[in-house]
């Protein structure tokens, strides 16, 4: 069945005012909850987007402008440089590489603590250096190349280590002591192999008064850079000889009057031994102690008493220490 709108004169059937109906409902829901109804008519709308995009198309030309300026700019970005290895793990500064540094180095009579050789066909040039080092008495190592190339680069199968500090000679330390007006009171080491222990003892000595330290060349540490940082400077208070073999030298010393002591676990307590004379400690290694040799060569066997019998010993610039005091208190 079809009705007429009163104000259009229209012809509308239920549905359309049913749906007429339903919308004034939502509009007044909208109303009520806030919303405002778009009163604006069909020109209006048209001018309102007509200016939003005008004003979009301003704000972007500013942008443009702002991101041109020189100052704003973006500096192209710079490619990560690739970081060498050499950078971070610097060589130590007593590491001689390359035939040509070493050759000089033996023919200064620089001191070299050893040389090592890659294993393999040696031309005439690294033979050459093998028998100067060997004539100088400097230890010479055959190793695989791959042990060299672990320590440096460009080694051409050769590296030395030189020494931290000049050698002294043992005759210089008898002379000191005679020019002192003193009886000679030296220090021996026998194998020790950990530089702190070895820069330790160089420090103690040197506050006790002794005449110098002596080590051997071969299996035993010598001044290293970090031999010598732990001796913390005394270094330059005392002479630090290096002799080929232990043995020989004790028995050149005796010539001299010098009373050998040798710290071991099996000898008198230090307690009851006279050190005034003339005097050389010996001390051994951290594990093995004192070689059969030297320890026969030796005059007295001394031993520190321990409270505790479940220590054996004591760490090697420890006992020595304590020795060496010993010996400074009846001189």
């Amino acid at each position: 069945m079809s009705y007429y709108d009163d104000f259009s004169k229209k012809k509308m059937t239920k549905r359309d005012h049913l749906r007429e109906d339903a919308k004034k409902g939502e509009d007044e829901t909208s109303f009520r909850r806030g919303m405002k109804k778009n009163t604006l008519s069909r020109g209006q709308q048209v001018d309102k987007v007509h200016a939003r995009i005008t004003n979009n198309a301003e704000k972007s030309k500013t942008k443009t402008a702002v991101n041109n300026r020189p100052s704003a700019q973006k500096s192209p970005k710079k490619p990560v440089e690739q970081l060498d290895i050499s950078d971070i793990i610097r060589e130590p500064e007593n590491l001689l590489t390359g035939r040509n540094p070493i050759r000089e180095a033996i023919k200064t009579g620089r001191d070299i603590e050893k040389l090592l050789v890659a294993k393999g066909d040696l031309s005439g040039t690294a033979r050459e250096i093998i028998a100067m080092a060997r004539e100088a008495r400097i230890p010479v190592q055959m190793v695989e190349r791959t042990r060299l190339d672990e320590i440096t680069r460009n080694h051409q199968g050769m590296i030395a280590y030189a020494s931290a500090y000049q050698y002294a000679d043992v005759d210089d330390m008898l002379k000191d002591a005679q020019q002192k007006g003193e009886p000679p009171f030296l220090v021996i080491l026998d194998g020790v192999t950990d530089p702190h222990n070895l820069g330790a003892v160089i420090r103690t000595a040197a506050a006790v008064g002794a005449h110098g330290v002596i080590v051997p060349e071969r299996r035993a540490v010598g001044l290293t850079p970090a031999a010598v940082k732990a001796a913390a400077g005394s270094i330059e208070h005392i002479k630090v000889a290096r002799v080929t073999n232990i043995v020989k030298e004790i028995g050149e010393l005796k010539k001299h009057g010098i009373w050998f002591y040798a710290a071991d676990a099996a000898g008198k307590s230090f307690r009851e031994i006279d050190f005034s004379g003339p005097c050389a400690l010996v001390i051994g290694s951290e594990g093995d102690g004192i070689s059969r040799l030297v320890t026969e060569n030796c005059d007295y066997l001394v031993s520190i008493p321990m409270k505790n019998p479940d220590i054996e010993s004591l760490n090697a610039s420890v006992a020595a220490g304590i020795l060496m005091y010993a010996v400074a208190s009846n001189r």
